[in-house]
């Protein structure tokens, strides 16, 4: 094996501090999140408690959601979505026993799948434009808007999805494999993103590198006809994972096969819905574009690329996800450019941009193909850049982002009027500042009857209809025994006078 470069060790050195830098942003903005109290109790506490849980050797039971959603106090969160992958984060706990760490371990994850994002792009276009695609990846408003609400499961799915991609480009049935089931541990609906790329295998030869050389397998015959089985199985495996993870694992540990039905606009059951796309397709498109902020989702997250990721059949792997998601008719966060779902398919469309940018120059003549490797990266980086103002990545410019206002000061102060190690009722902003030392509860429209409830009655909070429901609570508490031990700036600190009740 020959040594490396100076100019290769260069090449590696400057991907690294790009990676290295990412995570370091990605972690303030979480950090800078969670210190102004704009975290929540759902979902970074539900995520605490669970690898906290892992990291005792437990089952990953979160006390927030199983209370709040009334499924028991014992309630593992393998029973809302399929997720068994959170346990490698379990060691890190013994380390650091604090949400703290997640937001931290997320915020690397989504840095490190800049590498292979890179591997590839430079075997289809070049170093240049390697580091050009890789530095956009890392400032997308996708990955950026999910490390800056919460931590959630997706932190694992960028680098799954990519390793799988660069190691197709590899030719590496094995590791695409490996890569495959690592996803399927993401999350149910992983199964979806498997069998999407297995329509890319089904329909495409092979990878070819720019000068038409085959890089993936487009020869022999024979493993042509490999990378095609390989497809129908995971076409045929996604579908099946995800039918058996939603329908049969989820209920196992404790939760309901139809918790998160979301297509009434097309049938009640998932029968009624196939049956109204294959007969009514007509309808079937009309809900791809109902509210019409899909389609600016859908836009937004092509447009990372230029749009070049539909000239390739990489894309073909996002599909069946995108169509679970703009295809519903509830949980309208589904479908918004915030939150953290878009990350989960950020990287397909990058791996599809690039080698849509490679199909696109096949086409051309020798000087445009020249053009095309140019531009078309310094273009992607220019509207990742440009978007940057828009998202949640801005706020770290902005001055009062590193200063508590009156209100972030006093709840500061209503947490530490909460002793350690009690079960306390707090509203979904404060929860995850007293989530490590304490069992936390989502205080709610529902009496808990915890030893400690911290209330706001100044501002709405999740899942109060307005504030005079919540300050009807505080009163209904000071008529059950409970007293004030804090309060201001509408946040008011309570203490049960008498033993908790069940």
């Amino acid at each position: 094996m020959k040594a490396p470069t100076a100019r290769a060790r260069r090449d590696t050195m400057l991907l690294a501090a790009m990676t290295v830098a990412a995570a370091a942003v990605y972690s303030a903005l979480s950090l800078l999140r969670l210190a102004n109290f704009q975290a929540s109790a759902y979902d970074l506490v539900i995520f605490d408690q669970a690898v906290r849980s892992y990291s005792r050797f437990g089952p990953p039971v979160a006390i927030v959601k199983g209370v709040h959603n009334d499924f028991g106090p014992a309630f593992s969160v393998l029973g809302d979505h399929f997720s068994p992958i959170l346990a490698l984060l379990a060691p890190l706990y013994w380390v650091a026993d604090t949400s703290v760490t997640l937001l931290v371990a997320q915020a690397v994850l989504m840095a490190l799948a800049a590498v292979p994002l890179w591997v590839f792009t430079r075997r289809a276009m070049g170093v240049a434009a390697a580091h050009l695609v890789a530095a956009a990846y890392l400032l997308s408003w996708p990955v950026v808007e999910a490390v800056a609400f919460d931590f959630h499961e997706v932190a694992f799915a960028p680098l799954a999805a990519a390793v799988m991609l660069e190691r197709w480009q590899a030719g590496r049935k094995v590791h695409v494999v490996l890569a495959a089931l690592a996803l399927l541990a993401v999350k149910e609906d992983m199964g979806l993103l498997v069998a999407g790329f297995g329509l890319t295998l089904l329909t495409q030869r092979g990878w070819r590198a720019l000068d038409g050389a085959h890089v993936a397998g487009a020869a022999p015959q024979a493993r042509q006809r490999g990378w095609r089985v390989m497809g129908g199985c995971f076409l045929a495996g996604g579908l099946g994972f995800t039918w058996l993870a939603s329908q049969v694992l989820i209920p196992a540990f404790g939760g309901r096969p139809d918790y998160y039905w979301a297509y009434g606009a097309l049938g009640s059951t998932m029968t009624e819905a196939a049956t109204t796309v294959l007969t009514q397709p007509l309808t079937a498109l009309a809900q791809l574009g109902t509210p019409p902020v899909k389609l600016v989702t859908l836009g937004l997250l092509l447009g990372v690329t230029l749009l070049a990721a539909c000239l390739s059949p990489v894309l073909l792997a996002a599909v069946p996800l995108l169509a679970e998601r703009m295809l519903a008719s509830a949980f309208p966060n589904w479908w918004v450019p915030e939150y953290h779902y878009n990350a989960f398919l950020v990287t397909v469309v990058f791996f599809a941009g690039v080698d849509g940018a490679c199909r696109l120059r096949a086409v051309r003549r020798a000087g445009q193909a020249r053009a095309v490797r140019r531009v078309w990266p310094v273009a992607v980086l220019v509207v990742a850049v440009v978007s940057v103002p828009f998202f949640s990545l801005a706020t770290l410019a902005d001055p009062a982002t590193y200063q508590r206002d009156e209100r972030e000061r006093a709840a500061a102060e209503a947490v530490a009027a909460v002793p350690g190690g009690v079960r306390v009722e707090a509203p979904n902003n404060l929860a995850p500042a007293l989530s490590a030392g304490n069992e936390v509860l989502l205080w709610d429209r529902t009496p808990r009857w915890a030893p400690w409830v911290i209330a706001d009655t100044r501002r709405r909070v999740f899942p109060f209809k307005d504030v005079g429901e919540q300050q009807a609570r505080v009163r209904f508490l000071l008529d059950h025994g409970y007293r004030v031990t804090f309060e201001k700036a509408g946040f008011t600190v309570l203490a049960s006078s008498g033993p908790a009740r069940s």
